[in-house]
């Protein structure tokens, strides 16, 4: 299972001495890709996310932008160095996330958003950053269900994997706090437990509502497309797909606000072709369509052949009673 934020990070730092920060960040992302690599934990070439901030108080961006290295970390390095605007190197952030192969419990299975990576450098401080949002390397999924099998296939892979990276990054490693899901160790993760010793089930304690609040809440403070909530009654549309009825496409003229009102947010296949219509939403928002014309329009109704008016809070149970 992959959750929507971490499961549980690592970080390894050490203070540096005449280190040029755009070698330094470039190297300790790639080194640390390598070992992931070797473990089937990365496959494919890598494509980093780089950002480099000018020194002194303007803090001015000297590069953004994204590359995929083929060769060596000084040739990555000198493609950036001939992109970058004038002025003098800060510090350096490079990101990349891994699309890896982890065993099921019956055979390798290829799933993405297995682990980010984030390297940063200036002149005096470098730090490596690793995130996993999977669950396989636990006794128990994040649902709480026992998975050995899973378990004894992938736990020792990502214990070889911090071994690693502490002997290739040359630092020693920093197992951060525990998250919604587990507690990372020096060797792998430590699912929670509640009070009774019962392995918690996570997924529904903090996945499912995290996912909701994306239906619920528009992004940037509430100010970026239509608000998601409204306090009166709006016009809706069912949405059906293979599996029958996948949610409520509803929109309000007055507020203003439209959002889809999912009804599986467990499933991920359902849960993204749920996040589809919000995306369908936010370009209907950007061509300056109200509401409500783009309830009709993203749906082929017509106006009178949209549901209600009804009531959000009743039509948000009715999607929670499926």
């Amino acid at each position: 299972m992959i959750a929507s934020t971490p499961v549980a990070r690592w970080t390894w730092g050490d203070f540096v001495e005449d280190a040029d920060p755009l070698v330094r960040c470039l190297g300790d992302l790639m080194a640390a890709r390598s070992v992931l690599a070797s473990h089937r934990l990365a496959l494919g070439a890598p494509t980093i996310r780089l950002a480099v901030s000018e020194a002194g108080g303007s803090a001015g961006t000297l590069f953004q932008g994204e590359l995929t290295p083929a060769g060596s970390v000084g040739e990555a390095a000198g493609a950036v160095r001939a992109a970058l605007r004038p002025g003098r190197i800060g510090s350096v952030d490079a990101r990349c996330t891994t699309v890896g192969s982890v065993s099921d419990g019956a055979g390798e299975i290829r799933t993405e958003g297995l682990f980010a990576l984030c390297a940063c450098a200036d002149a005096t401080f470098a730090t490596v950053e690793l995130t996993t949002c999977s669950d396989a390397w636990m006794p128990y999924d994040l649902k709480g269900r026992a998975q050995s099998a899973v378990y004894e296939a992938n736990a020792p892979r990502l214990e070889s994997v911090l071994a690693e990276l502490t002997d290739v990054l040359g630092s020693d490693m920093d197992p951060e706090d525990p998250t919604w899901f587990g507690t990372p160790t020096g060797t792998g993760v430590v699912p929670h437990a509640d009070q009774d010793g019962t392995p918690s089930d996570s997924w529904a304690r903090y996945e499912i509502p995290r996912r909701y609040d994306t239906f619920t809440r528009a992004p940037g403070f509430g100010y970026i497309g239509y608000r998601r909530s409204a306090t009166g009654a709006v016009r809706y549309v069912p949405v059906t797909d293979d599996h029958g009825v996948l949610g409520y496409l509803w929109a309000s003229e007055s507020e203003p606000a439209a959002s889809f009102e999912p009804l599986d947010l467990d499933d991920d296949e359902r849960y993204r072709t749920a996040l589809t219509w919000l995306d369908r939403l936010r370009s209907a928002f950007d061509r300056g369509l109200s509401p409500c014309r783009a309830l009709t329009e993203l749906t082929g109704r017509s106006p009178g052949d949209t549901e209600g008016p009804a009531d959000l809070a009743v039509l948000r149970a009715r999607a929670e009673d499926g």
